[in-house]
């Protein structure tokens, strides 16, 4: 499934290749996760692990990883410092500070 440039996963997609350009490091997975748990609802967050898995073309990001940082989100709390450099790379590619329907 891939999602137009308008719909609000489009635009997260966006978000995250312009912000990790060569892919999610996996010691940003539990604060990216994090950061998005905060806009988006856990059937968009779905949504959008079924559209990275399917775009790993290299299988960099198996979804066994993936899955494992989502996780590690009811057993590992991210910390500031994390959240906040997550959030900054999400800025920086225009991650909105409020909810994407309202970008």
């Amino acid at each position: 499934m891939t999602f137009s440039s308008t719909s609000i996963l489009g635009a997260v997609l966006r978000w995250l290749r312009a912000g990790y350009p060569d892919g999610v490091p996996s010691e940003d997975y539990v604060a990216l996760f994090a950061v998005l748990h905060r806009r988006l609802t856990a059937s968009e967050i779905n949504q959008v692990v079924e559209q990275l898995v399917a775009e790993d073309t290299d299988g960099r990001d198996g979804r066994d990883r993936i899955e494992a940082a989502i996780a590690g989100l009811a057993h590992e709390k991210p910390g500031d410092d994390d959240i906040n450099r997550v959030a900054s790379r999400l800025a920086a590619a225009g991650w909105p500070l409020a909810h994407p329907s309202e970008a």
